[in-house]
């Protein structure tokens, strides 16, 4: 049997996903796709998220962030939140170039 995700778990983290973030904080007009896909993996860098930086990197590079900027951006956070952060985000951004 395969293991549940945490939205099948928790099902109203799904829909509040779905609805709320992607359907409305993430259409707002104030910053563009690619703007918001910056920010989010920058802070999901600094947090050390690592499951969550998978995916919005690869989100980040659809929504037109190029794979130069993620590496400038990796470059940048190691100053201000850490080495081991950047570092973790070096090794997602090696997996997700591997894959596009």
């Amino acid at each position: 049997m395969a293991k549940k995700t945490p939205y099948e778990m928790v099902p109203q983290l799904g829909k509040l996903r779905d609805d709320v973030l992607f359907g409305d904080v993430w259409e707002q007009p104030e910053l563009t796709k690619r703007d918001r896909s910056l920010v989010t993996i920058s802070v999901l860098t600094a947090l050390y998220r690592t499951d969550e930086l998978k995916g919005h990197m690869k989100r980040a590079l659809d929504n037109g962030v190029t794979q130069d900027e993620i590496r400038g951006m990796i470059t940048h956070l190691a100053f201000y939140a850490g080495w081991p952060t950047a570092v973790n985000a070096g090794r997602i951004a090696a997996e997700v170039f591997e894959d596009d």
